[in-house]
């Protein structure tokens, strides 16, 4: 009982940002991830010219990017509420794949309507596919 006591505050010690830091935040990532998408174009193109492809650097670029593309991912799914879910250790899951948020009727992903008896059956399912 003590254990989880102590464990709550520590769960929830994570503050989130304000909605407009992290939409300024996410809007300042998307405008680096578009210059480096074209840096990379560029890069490849001149290793293409001058015959002399360098793997290492390409894949290097591309992890940055996908470093980019993930942490907008995180605060999409902040400003989506979904990290609640989440952090919640589970939730109904739609066929898509993407969380069911409390009290949604739709799937906010691929805009399936949701049943409340067919969304709880469709979480076992889910745990078996994915």
């Amino acid at each position: 009982m003590a254990d989880q006591n102590t464990a709550s505050p520590t769960a929830g010690a994570y503050d989130v940002p304000p909605t407009r830091e992290l939409k300024r935040e996410r809007k300042a990532l998307l405008e680096v991830r578009e210059e480096r998408l074209r840096d990379l174009g560029g890069l490849a193109l001149e290793m293409y010219k001058r015959d002399r492809f360098n793997a290492g650097l390409v894949v290097e670029r591309c992890a940055e990017l996908v470093a980019i593309e993930a942490r907008v991912q995180e605060i999409d799914a902040l400003l989506d509420g979904t990290a609640r879910i989440r952090r919640g250790g589970g939730g109904a899951v739609c066929i898509c794949g993407a969380p069911i948020l409390l009290g949604a009727r739709f799937c906010a992903s691929c805009g399936r309507s949701l049943a409340p008896d067919s969304a709880a059956s469709r979480q076992p399912g889910s745990d078996a596919s994915g």
